[in-house]
């Protein structure tokens, strides 16, 4: 018989590690037709990371994200990055990538003010020009500003800096002490159906709720909660290593190694929570390794709330649950020939 259960997990992981240093750093380079180049150790592996530090870039300057093209991952061309680890390309890449566009953007609000009459101060870049805050048709194209702040001033608007997390070290003794700059949060609820005649687990759906600070690409941010619960149900159910007596592995393999396919994903309903980091960039804080962390637990508790047992073990397979059950029936009859 089917039986349906419910599972929730909850949880919060840290962003931006302090402990030790953490920093990253870039180039911007806004061009003479108005467009720009960003200059970013950090690599994308399918994340996003690279549209992302786009768009960051893009909003300081005021252009759109297609007008700035992003050089990555090349030492010999660009500066330094910490990595692409522990899901802080977004908070603190992001903060470096915010800080080098704004130090061309200040060159370029320098040649602007000139040009328009205008204190900086007053000033703003928006829809690829330089305006005026108070009055807004006074402005001038950023792509002009840009070529005489190279021809006229000799000051081509270029920026680069760093952002390091501020690092705070451990107390040795007392282990106080601040690890992360920032923390996420997100909670995610399972339905299942459990077979408790052969202990075989369908995830019906997954309803997700992220908090990541303010999302810089909604779309993006969905994705990678959908592909962080792909990987979740592939642990929770059936991703394992096998090994022989020797200690070789026996499934080296996708054919005997599973792992979860389109078909075996459920309904996934996703929240993305806006709140605002005021150190992150533009409130942002990053999505990244906290997408799969609630899957299991959430899953594993709706096969308890389905059939009544604890898998520990990951993965849950059906002959773990099988036997749960079966022991848990054991269990209740002889209590019940001990009462």
């Amino acid at each position: 018989m089917k039986r349906p259960g419910r599972g929730i997990a909850c949880m919060w992981y840290p962003i931006g590690f302090t402990v030790a240093a953490n920093p990253s750093s870039a180039v911007v380079k806004v061009n003479e037709d108005g467009t720009a180049t960003l200059l970013t150790g950090t690599v994308e592996v399918g994340q996003g990371s690279l549209t992302v530090l786009g768009q960051i870039a893009a909003q300081e300057l005021g252009i759109s994200a297609d007008d700035v093209h992003v050089v990555s991952a090349d030492t010999d061309t660009t500066p330094m990055d910490t990595g692409a680890i522990a899901s802080r390309t977004t908070f603190v890449t992001g903060n470096a990538v915010r800080l080098a566009a704004a130090e061309a953007k200040s060159i370029l609000f320098e040649v602007a003010s000139e040009m328009l009459g205008v204190e900086t101060e007053e000033l703003e870049a928006a829809d690829h020009k330089i305006r005026s805050k108070t009055f807004p048709d006074k402005q001038v194209a950023l792509a002009e500003v840009a070529v005489r702040a190279q021809i006229v001033r000799g000051r081509p608007p270029l920026g680069s800096a760093s952002f390091n997390p501020p690092t705070v070290a451990m107390d040795p003794e007392t282990g106080q002490g601040k690890p992360f700059a920032t923390y996420v949060y997100a909670t995610q609820i399972a339905e299942v159906e459990v077979d408790d005649e052969t202990g075989e687990v369908e995830v019906l759906r997954i309803c997700a709720a992220h908090d990541s600070g303010t999302t810089i690409n909604p779309a993006l941010a969905e994705g990678q909660i959908e592909g962080g619960i792909a990987m979740g149900i592939g642990m929770a159910l059936e991703e394992e290593i096998l090994f022989d007596a020797e200690g070789g592995q026996v499934n080296p393999n996708l054919t005997n190694y599973l792992i979860p396919t389109s078909l075996d994903m459920p309904k996934i309903e996703v929240d993305i929570v806006q709140s605002y980091d005021p150190v992150g960039p533009f409130g942002a804080k990053g999505v990244g390794e906290p997408t799969l962390v609630p899957t299991m637990p959430a899953i594993l508790n709706a096969i308890y709330d389905a059939v009544g047992v604890r898998i520990a073990d990951l993965p849950a397979t059906a002959e773990k649950i099988l036997m749960a059950i079966k022991e848990k029936e054991r269990a209740e009859v002889k209590q019940l020939g001990s009462a």
